[in-house]
């Protein structure tokens, strides 16, 4: 956008910013928000680990309490989290930032907040989010030489609800729709209805000599700076053996009938990004009104958002559902602001936004863009189209409300209550209690499409045929519970297999118009081969199971192998030796493996290729360039899998084993030959109800609870566990914490 500005008019713009760059107040008294927090009954119990228990009197007393551990771990990642919140992160981020503010203000993020925060949040949810926020406050208040834009502060409680209005899209490919709508031609046609033959073309790319919009223009770097905030989510590096599933997440439930010494057992194991906002943070919540959960929870969330109470525990694996459409509006060649819906011209409800981008140093600029809307939602100015885009939950701020339900919880009943809000518009949901259910959910909103049309392409927006309003009911969403087999699971891989034997859910029984996903992962061949093929689970092989590190012979690392080993021989001596190390590959991932780390950098460029899709590379061309890769930086290409795959971490670098969808799931970014681990198994939790219905579990974190606290003797003092596949004890009664304390306070003091 700035390439337009002449420099004359750039040096005038700088010097005007320059008039207003004085830095921001703190506008918080630390003093007197300490003595406020009196209000608040509240205790922080770090256990040796220095995992945060935070025992409150009521839920919002646990809220402000969980708040300022947090922030003592990583302020960075929530106050940068409320940033975005507020559609400011250009301010502090400069352009790169632009993307995620101008996400907030297409979606009407604030309006909507305000709108239905009263309204749509229960008064005690309310509560507990005011009450985090003040915990934040308090801390920035004590810490103002790691506040990075002060005007953000004080936060309230319409902060963290909107950090889930604004992330939870992301988690079910909003932002592919975006990128696809904003590449240089139309990416997909606009669907006809079958049998229906238009004359022309009832939906124009009309207006393509307009001036595009500056929005569309910094929306066109959208996908990289989303990543950021949605990285569990979708980087199509993620789960690189998969087709579909682009994000590695496992669960599985084992019910008495399957389990060895007849308890209830549940994997609580999403694969995230290491760092960042969708990083996981370890917690025990407990109130004397009734909350008393560990689990994982984001940073700027005041619940936790899968893991275990006394009686029931949840995981969530990402799902991928069509939940998203685009249509192309036909636009009034006499007024490019009107757009044709139903016989009629509708005018585009247009608003500007304006956002503040910091541009060298200490100077900013305002810069103004048009977000206009239509009756199908945001909408998008392009050359060769105008696009309007509708989502499910579009609207929908009670997230938060539903979590916090579902952890309050006591029994199945009371959970699935909770569920049936439907404020989740997606997540798979594995379940287990005491009672010895087990319980497996396609969770989604899915949309009730109109049969006949494309849903996969571009819809016409000039019909309220296509103006989907209505959704699936919850008890025709693919489950399963209580199955003969005895367990569940999901490993981001389709509903329809989801056990073994007859009770798995029928695609017959859901409609094409869908979009539900029937690819496998790797993951879930293996954990069908190992749950399915064991009728006798013991605790041992649950754990082993878990951390299983193979490929099965069902995968496409497989079928990727095979086709390269059947391919013509190579001029290069070099690659002909790989070729036949390669043939000596088991398909494991172990860190003494010397076949792995030529078989695992020769498919990820492949594979990365083909779920992006962008061109993808010959086999023996990416086997060439690997092969001569590994020796230059080895001296050898039979080089150990450890030696490559890494964990780093401070002062700590270590090998791993596991691999892309493992179930001992690791993700790593190449650096000078070496894999650098940055997603996958993160916080793994492993929760089980005996014979009496006691719960018990264990857990592991791959760096340490000061998730960004060099400072702290915890920043990577769980590497060890991690990397030795090792879980450590959940200390749940307040006896067992005290009996491993390390320290107990009260937030600010």
């Amino acid at each position: 956008m700035v390439r337009w500005v002449s420099k004359g008019i750039l040096f005038a713009l700088v010097a005007v910013a320059a008039v207003s760059c004085a830095p921001e107040k703190l506008a918080l008294d630390a003093q007197a928000l300490l003595a406020a927090s009196k209000k608040h009954e509240v205790r922080i119990l770090r256990d040796t680990w220095g995992v945060p228990h935070v025992f409150g009197k009521t839920d919002a007393d646990v809220g402000f309490g969980i708040a300022y551990a947090h922030s003592e771990d990583d302020f960075a990642t929530i106050q940068e989290a409320f940033i975005a919140n507020r559609g400011q992160l250009a301010s502090v981020k400069g352009l790169k930032g632009i993307p995620t503010d101008l996400l907030a203000a297409a979606i009407r993020l604030w309006d909507t907040v305000d709108a239905k925060y009263e309204k749509d949040l229960s008064p005690e949810v309310r509560t507990i989010c005011e009450a985090y926020a003040e915990g934040v406050n308090l801390y920035a208040a004590q810490h103002p030489e790691a506040v990075v834009k002060p005007g953000i502060f004080p936060a309230t409680g319409k902060d963290v609800v909107a950090g889930f209005v604004l992330k939870t899209p992301l988690f079910f490919r909003l932002d592919h729709e975006l990128k696809d709508i904003l590449s240089f031609e139309r990416k997909q046609p606009v669907s006809e209805k079958k049998g229906v033959r238009r004359e022309g073309s009832a939906v124009s790319s009309q207006n393509s000599d307009l001036d595009v919009p500056t929005s569309s223009l910094a929306f066109s770097s959208f996908i990289k700076e989303t990543q950021g905030l949605r990285a569990s989510i979708h980087p199509s590096s993620f789960d690189l053996f998969t087709h579909g599933a682009e994000l590695g997440s496992n669960t599985v439930a084992v019910a008495p009938k399957r389990s060895a010494d007849g308890w209830t057992r549940i994997d609580i194991n999403s694969h995230q990004p290491w760092t960042g906002q969708v990083a996981w943070y370890e917690a025990h919540l407990h109130s004397e009104e009734g909350m008393d959960i560990v689990g994982g929870l984001f940073p700027g969330s005041p619940v936790i958002l899968h893991g275990h109470n006394r009686d029931l525990g949840w995981a969530h694996t990402v799902n991928a559902p069509d939940l998203a459409d685009v249509y192309v509006l036909e636009m009034n060649p006499d007024n490019p602001n009107q757009y044709r819906f139903d016989g009629q011209w509708r005018d585009l409800d247009i608003r500007y936004a304006y956002i503040n981008v910091r541009l060298l140093g200490p100077l900013h600029w305002t810069f103004k863009y048009e977000v206009p809307w239509s009756v199908h939602g945001p909408v998008l100015r392009r050359p060769h189209g105008v696009y309007a885009i509708r989502y499910a939950g579009l609207g929908e701020i009670r997230q938060v409300e539903q979590w916090y339900r579902m952890g309050k919880a006591h029994n199945f009943d009371q959970w699935q209550s909770a569920v049936k809000m439907r404020a989740l518009a997606s997540f798979n949901i594995g379940y287990a209690d005491r009672e010895g259910n087990i319980y497996y959910l396609y969770n989604a909103l899915l949309p009730v499409r109109a049969e006949g049309y494309n849903w996969k392409q571009y819809l016409p927006g000039n019909t309220s045929e296509t103006l989907w309003t209505d959704f699936v009911p919850f008890d025709k969403l693919p489950q399963v519970k209580n199955p003969d087999s005895g367990f569940v699971m999901n490993c981001n891989n389709t509903p329809f297999q989801t056990t073994i034997g007859p009770e798995n859910p029928k695609p017959e029984d859901c409609s094409p118009t869908l979009g539900i996903e029937t690819s496998m992962t790797n993951r879930a061949y293996r954990m069908l081969e190992l749950f399915g093929g064991d009728a006798a689970i013991t605790e041992e092989a649950f754990l082993k199971y878990k951390y299983d590190i193979a490929y099965s012979d069902k995968s496409d690392a497989h079928k990727l192998i095979e086709e390269l080993l059947a391919a013509p021989p190579s001029d290069d001596p070099l690659v002909r030796e790989a070729v036949d190390l390669l043939k000596t590959w088991d398909y494991r991932t172990n860190l003494d493996n010397r076949v792995a780390a030529l078989a695992i950098l020769t498919l990820e460029p492949i594979v990365r290729a083909q779920m992006s899709g962008g061109p993808v590379p010959g086999i023996m061309q990416t086997l060439t360039a690997r092969a001569h890769l590994i020796k230059d930086k080895y001296g050898r290409l039979d080089v150990t899998w450890g030696e490559v795959n890494r964990l780093v971490r401070g002062t700590v670098d270590v090998g791993l084993s596991g691999g892309p969808d493992t179930l001992h799931a690791v993700y790593g970014d190449l650096k000078e030959g070496r894999l650098i681990g940055m997603a996958g198994d993160c916080y793994v939790l492993i929760a089980g109800w005996d014979k009496e219905g006691k719960v018990h579990s264990q857990s592991v974190h791959q760096f340490g609870s000061a998730t960004m606290n060099e400072q702290s003797p915890h920043y990577a003092d769980q590497v060890p566990l991690f990397t030795e596949c090792k879980l450590k004890p959940v200390w749940f009664d307040e006896a067992d914490i005290r009996a491993h304390l390390e320290r107990e306070y009260r937030p600010g003091e």
